[in-house]
């Protein structure tokens, strides 16, 4: 893979992924997210994470918003349960403008109170929001369901109560702790020399006091399948269901991405929705999701129907698991499966900017980065028995956690 790799004397590295393009990308990821809160501290990383573009010691929210856009240039960010990330779309020539700013709010931001208090209003806007969307809404309150009294298991987004009681005195202690210049990573696709690049970095981030620590992400929890039925003002039935997974560094993390993609990811091709949606015309969303953490995992199954199918639609799905459980793949359907999703990931290496960040959080998880070519490899070499044995530890209904939302009754 092309690219270049630096560490500054403080710990925070540098990558550059050189592209023959006028077009730019940059982020900054840091090793820190939802996960990280205490309970009375829900919503914290992602309300710093507005709050980095409010005011700094140089400069104002005007300032701030019109740096980049001034430009012609996209800033965004946004925080998971993980990582918080900073990024940017620029033409070539602005790149120092984009380090300059990622450098000023990270490191010199002030959460003024002013600030503060108008952007509570905005997130309990957001929450509100997100509860009037219940397709959003019931992922993340699974995922609660499932990770109960663990770190991985609240919405990132907090509670009305949190964040009205977040003060400015705690969001700069969890900003002291947490945010750590060895758990972070700038990176840049773009048409620039390496020198070029280490020169900024150097003369941008490379004054910044070190501050060093080792996240702890490696909590375990007794897992308890729960079954949990909840009654809204809305006109369909939304399901999810599923339960833990493997973990980031699980020797059958690809296998177990190769059999959640055939069974519900990407396309209308998956088993899922093959039967559900276009056999029998029940859903008109359903799919399953895999994600891994960094010390467990969440596979899960969404679908929407109307009320009185959803009992057809749950027996349907419980069909194609159990296929799944009882039968080996065939060599054709194992080569087939094998090759769409090589062919999602290889089309994925067109979207620049998503392969900047998932580079940088390789070097994150894994102190490495993850070529294509290895990636391909791993699922190359996923067997009809690895598959097997996945499902069986995984996809058995009777440990299965559900979640639904109904319409309540009028």
């Amino acid at each position: 893979m092309d690219y270049h790799l630096h560490q500054l004397s403080n710990g925070i590295r540098i990558l550059l992924k050189p592209v023959d393009s006028i077009v730019s990308h940059a982020c900054l990821i840091m090793n820190t997210g939802a996960r990280n809160e205490l309970p009375h501290q829900f919503g914290m990383a992602h309300f710093i994470e507005h709050l980095l573009f409010k005011k700094t010691e140089r400069r104002g929210t005007n300032q701030i918003l019109n740096r980049l856009e001034s430009v012609g240039a996209d800033l965004n960010a946004y925080t998971t349960k993980e990582y918080t990330c900073i990024h940017a779309s620029f033409l070539q020539s602005h790149l120092l403008r984009v380090l300059d700013l990622f450098e000023d709010v990270v490191f010199h931001s002030i959460f003024p109170e002013s600030e503060l208090e108008k952007e509570k209003d905005v997130i309990l806007d957001e929450i509100a929001s997100y509860q009037d969307s219940p397709e959003d809404a019931i992922m993340d309150d699974f995922e609660d369901l499932v990770f109960r009294n663990h770190p991985l298991g609240h919405n990132i987004l907090g509670t009305a109560g949190t964040v009205k009681n977040i003060r400015r005195a705690d969001m700069l202690t969890f900003f002291q702790q947490h945010y750590c210049t060895d758990q972070m990573v700038v990176a840049i696709t773009g048409n620039y020399r390496w020198s070029q690049v280490i020169k900024q970095a150097e003369k941008l981030f490379g004054k910044i006091s070190p501050k060093r620590s080792a996240p702890e992400r490696h909590r375990s929890f007794a897992y308890q399948s729960q079954h949990v039925h909840a009654a809204k003002p809305i006109v369909q039935a939304h399901i999810s269901m599923g339960g833990t997974a493997y973990h980031l560094y699980h020797k059958q993390k690809i296998g177990m991405m190769v059999l959640n993609n055939l069974l519900g990811g990407m396309g209308m091709s998956s088993r899922l929705n093959l039967e559900i949606r276009e056999r029998y015309g029940i859903a008109y969303t359903i799919d399953s999701n895999y994600t891994p953490y960094a010390d467990s995992g969440i596979f899960s199954i969404y679908f929407g129907t109307d009320r009185d199918k959803v009992e057809k639609a749950l027996r349907l799905v419980y069909k194609e698991l159990s296929k799944l459980r009882s039968n080996k793949l065939g060599v054709l359907q194992l080569h087939q499966a094998k090759q769409k999703f090589i062919g999602q990931i290889a089309l994925a290496e067109e979207n620049r900017m998503g392969v900047l960040i998932s580079m940088a959080k390789n070097l994150l998880d894994y102190d490495c980065i993850i070529a294509l070519e290895e990636i391909v490899h791993k699922i190359e070499a996923v067997t009809a028995v690895d598959l097997w044995d996945i499902a069986n530890e995984t996809l058995d209904e009777s440990r299965f956690s559900s979640l639904s939302f109904l319409p309540a009754e009028i």
